[in-house]
């Protein structure tokens, strides 16, 4: 069964590698009909080989302190110099992930997931940091297949930046790890940072 997910600007996916004292992965919650971990994703172009990475490679798209990013229908996004801010549908008020209360050390590779889902889609992101280079993609291997991210960064090279997925819900497998991988390439195509949840 072929199925399709649309690339949304300004995406942010947090992985970490190994090595990393800490690593954030929040599952959807099963809930009131609310979709578990499981997501079809959105049918991305295969990841460039590195060689063919290194020309025009994108870049993450900055955005300014407060900038709000939409991913999807009530799903945004938006950085400040103390981390990543977030809503979806189920939680308007809005979610936070620090990048300076000590949790995370921007000087090792690093990427962290949060996952939530209601019954029209999946949403997926999560902060990306350490790495060399300019980040430069990011692909999610998922149970429902691959699927490619947004990026988005503050201005003035910061050392982190927040990646994102929207995915459309599939039936729960009775698995927590819908995300087996997170992977951030830089523009050069080379491992930037990346975690493996299974």
């Amino acid at each position: 069964m072929k199925r399709t997910l649309k690339y949304l600007a300004g995406a942010a996916v947090t992985a970490a590698v190994a090595g990393m004292a800490t690593m954030s992965y929040a599952a959807p919650h099963d809930t009131a009909g609310r979709a578990p971990h499981s997501a079809t994703v959105t049918a991305a172009a295969p990841a460039a080989a590195p060689a063919a990475a290194a020309k025009h490679a994108p870049t993450p798209r900055i955005v300014q302190p407060g900038e709000r990013v939409t991913g999807a229908p009530g799903f945004e996004l938006w950085l400040t110099p103390e981390g990543k801010h977030w809503t979806t549908p189920d939680m308007p008020e809005g979610q936070f992930r620090s990048v300076v209360d000590g949790n995370v050390d921007l000087s090792s590779p690093g990427v962290s997931v949060q996952s939530e889902g209601t019954p029209e889609r999946v949403y997926l992101s999560g902060l990306y940091y350490g790495g060399k280079g300019t980040a430069s993609s990011v692909e999610l291997r998922t149970a429902a297949g691959t699927l490619q991210g947004e990026l988005i960064e503050l201005p003035g090279r910061p050392g982190w930046g927040v990646w994102y997925a929207v995915a459309e819900p599939v039936p729960n497998d009775g698995s927590w790890s819908f995300v087996s991988k997170v992977t951030v390439r830089n523009t050069k195509g080379k491992v930037y940072a990346s975690i493996s949840l299974r």
